[in-house]
């Protein structure tokens, strides 16, 4: 029988319920950090738990082939199984992902880490599947990932050892492999190889978690809430070392043509960003606003009105300008990417709806949450 955990919502952890029977009785908790009232799902009790040093936690949501595959990399990390254990948080809750939790549960049985499964009914979010799963932990080290990567053995390894006794963070190294001439979509993904401190591979001291509050849930999308939680680790004065040698492969998903017209309304969330952190946003994510998304959509509706009007000169002026704004950032786009004709003809079309969308989105976040946002 697995062991059955309830949530403790005053404590913000997972306790063992009090009934003899193993399940949880009462109400689901209601509140902000409120999770599924079933059963949460772990493999049975390990004689030495309380050794465990540290909790691998993965945020999940509708794609168990992914999460398989990583599971795979996980449960075979270079590193002393019972000393660690991996939490699978499904933001989502679904029977297939639960099976293939509870596949690497039985496979894994007596030999490999401890896994934990916890279906959660909300808040959702990678920002709150994130929380529930280091709240849920009993290691003093949380090393975070996604469902879509794949650990290099030696990758907890290597994160755990860059621990000193003054170090609260260490950041991983990301690789994103790429066959072939990339898409505009796949070269921005692989940027994520670059970025400073990412969720994808990082690992945080449990009590510096518990100092920060976790992550803020108010970024409901996978976008910013690591870039938040790195601005609020600056602040906290944490030591933060760069690992290079704790290797995550992050494979590029496939994605459909025009993704980058569903990306865009992400960028709502720097307005967040912005709020809670205004110099560090300027600092190290973006220096000076989008003035030639504001010129192209300034450029494309005076051309409009002025054609209603009747003022065709001014509007053929404005025209020319929103042509050429247009076309220059389809060239940028284009200019280390693929030739091929269908991607050409995506690059035209989405580069002349990506600038309005993206400054209605912008707006949307500056009104959303209250800041003056360019």
């Amino acid at each position: 029988m697995p062991k059955v955990l309830a949530f403790n919502r005053d404590r913000r952890r997972y306790t063992p319920p009090s009934n003899d029977s193993g399940t949880s009785r009462g109400s689901a908790p209601s509140g902000r950090h409120a999770v599924a009232a079933q059963p949460i799902d772990i493999r049975s009790a390990r004689p030495n738990a309380a050794n465990i040093a540290v909790s691998i936690v993965v945020p999940t949501r509708g794609r168990p082939q992914m999460l398989n595959r990583c599971m795979a990399s996980l449960v075979l990390q270079d590193f002393d199984p019972a000393r660690f254990e991996i939490i699978i948080v499904d933001d989502g809750p679904s029977d297939d992902t639960r099976e293939v939790v509870s596949g690497w549960t039985s496979h894994t049985s007596g030999r490999g880490p401890a896994i934990t499964y916890i279906p959660s009914m909300g808040p959702h979010g990678p920002a709150a599947a994130r929380n529930h799963g280091w709240r849920a932990a009993r290691g003093s080290i949380i090393a975070f990932t996604d469902d879509d990567t794949i650990a290099r053995t030696d990758w907890l390894r290597n994160g755990v050892q860059a621990f000193g006794d003054h170090v609260h963070a260490v950041c991983g190294r990301v690789v994103m492999p790429l066959k072939k001439t990339p898409t505009d979509y796949e070269l921005d993904a692989k940027n994520l190889e670059t970025a400073e401190f990412v969720t994808a591979n990082c690992f945080c001291r449990k009590r510096v978690l518990e100092d920060l509050g976790g992550f803020d849930e108010r970024f409901q999308f996978a976008w910013r809430e690591d870039s938040d939680l790195h601005f609020r680790l600056l602040e906290y004065h944490a030591n933060i070392v760069y690992e290079t040698k704790a290797v995550m492969v992050h494979p590029i998903r496939p994605a459909n043509w025009g993704v980058s017209l569903q990306q865009v309304k992400k960028v709502q969330f720097d307005a967040l960003l912005f709020k809670k952190h205004p110099k560090l946003y300027r600092k190290r994510i973006r220096a000076k606003p989008r003035w030639d998304f504001y010129l192209t959509v300034g450029a494309l509706f005076t051309a409009l009105i002025a054609l209603l009007a009747g003022a065709t000169g001014t509007a053929a002026i404005a025209g020319l300008i929103w042509a050429f704004m247009t076309g220059r950032f389809c060239f940028q786009r284009l200019k280390r990417t693929s030739k091929a004709p269908k991607h050409i003809a995506e690059m035209v079309v989405t580069s002349a709806l990506i600038p309005p969308l993206a400054v209605y989105w912008r707006a949307v976040g500056a009104f959303k949450f209250r800041v003056g946002f360019l």
